[in-house]
């Protein structure tokens, strides 16, 4: 697939950006800029500034990782592979609190999550190679704000079938989101 321009698209969820990505491919392959912060600002994305990237490398479909909203934004490309992005609104004062989006992310398509939005995936295909570029350094031993995958509020409809081994412990434990943010759910009843 060769694409002619990068585009940058804000979602009904303000702070979330959608971004497709120009892939040039000829007989020896491809290559595509994943990030560039002057034309991805220029094109409306919020600056960044990355201090740290991460790179989960997921074995097989299925996997779940998340539903996590860490104290930072994150730039999220699917090196290699396909997975398929669950993304919360999990902040109190935004009128799309408990709202989320869902999209199909390979090479071609990235994320711009902005601090307070939760983030969470499926792995659909073995090998899949999901990195996020993220502007603070995470920190062992913090807490960070997380809920559960299957939460029954949200009903994200994960696209492939969920085992037990397919979700760590912690994820499994993770609280609701009316339990992660009581105040809010009582201040709506």
């Amino acid at each position: 697939m060769t694409m002619h321009e990068i585009t940058v698209t804000e979602t009904r969820l303000r702070g979330l950006f959608t971004i497709n990505l120009v892939i040039h491919e000829d007989s020896r392959g491809s290559f595509r800029e994943a990030y560039q912060a002057a034309k991805l600002e220029a094109l409306g994305m919020p600056k960044l500034g990355p201090v740290q990237m991460n790179v989960s490398e997921n074995i097989r479909p299925g996997i779940i990782r998340g539903i996590h909203a860490e104290p930072w934004d994150k730039f999220i490309h699917v090196l290699h592979g396909r997975a398929f992005a669950a993304i919360v609104d999990m902040r109190p004062e935004s009128p799309t609190f408990s709202q989320h989006l869902t999209f199909e992310l390979d090479r071609t398509k990235a994320l711009f999550v902005s601090q307070g939005f939760g983030n969470a995936y499926q792995v659909l295909e073995s090998g899949t190679i999901y990195g996020y570029l993220v502007n603070k350094h995470w920190s062992p031993g913090q807490r960070y704000t997380s809920i559960r995958f299957d939460d029954p509020d949200l009903g994200i409809v994960w696209p492939l079938p969920v085992a037990l081994d397919d979700v760590s412990d912690k994820d499994r434990h993770n609280p609701l989101l009316r339990d992660a943010f009581a105040e809010k759910f009582l201040s709506s009843a």
